[in-house]
């Protein structure tokens, strides 16, 4: 009996010894009233919104000096003020949520996020070239935010990431139906 008591034991130090670890590297809300509200898809969604925002939002500052067609130039002049106001939106709700602004998605390159390879080609391209570099950027980040800002809707808990989700979700579908009337 003793035995098993200590093997139990010893197992369970082993369980708690694995976990710990585990449960420090997940975006964790700290206490209180409106940080409880939120799940871990809300932070999450949060915390990889946020970079794929300012990715494209550093592509679209290149269109000025860039870009061979004035309404391209203009819709990425349009999303780049729409994606300064959504991370001022998104780090707010981030705020309230209680998890620090880590960066865990800093230096990956994700599905819709606009890669480091894509901001050096982009930055080396001018004319059609950036054009086409800018076109197919935007067309999977607007794709790619739309179908996350759908994952948080559905699963998120917190009422003021859900109701920015919805609001993001909207803008994505306007900057890709924009994009599409490019010629």
């Amino acid at each position: 009996m003793q035995l098993r008591r200590h093997v139990l034991t010893l197992w369970s130090a082993c369980v708690v010894a694995l976990a710990l670890p585990a449960v420090g590297c997940t975006a964790q809300p700290t206490a209180g009233a409106s940080a409880a509200a939120f799940n871990a898809t809300d932070t999450a969604w949060i915390l990889l919104m946020i970079p794929m925002a300012e990715r494209a939002r550093l592509l679209t500052e290149l269109a000025p000096s860039r870009a061979a067609d004035p309404a391209l130039a203009a819709l990425a002049a349009d999303t780049g003020a729409t994606l300064r106001a959504d991370l001022r939106r998104l780090r707010a709700v981030l705020r309230l949520s209680g998890v620090p602004d880590t960066h865990p998605h800093e230096g990956h390159d994700m599905p819709g996020m606009v890669s480091l390879d894509t901001l050096r080609a982009a930055a080396d391209a001018d004319g059609q070239a950036f054009d086409r570099i800018l076109t197919d950027a935007l067309r999977a980040h607007f794709a790619q935010s739309g179908l996350l800002c759908t994952g948080e809707r559905a699963r998120g808990r917190a009422d003021r990431a859900k109701d920015l989700a919805a609001a993001l979700a909207k803008s994505a579908a306007e900057g890709a139906s924009r994009l599409r009337a490019v010629p």
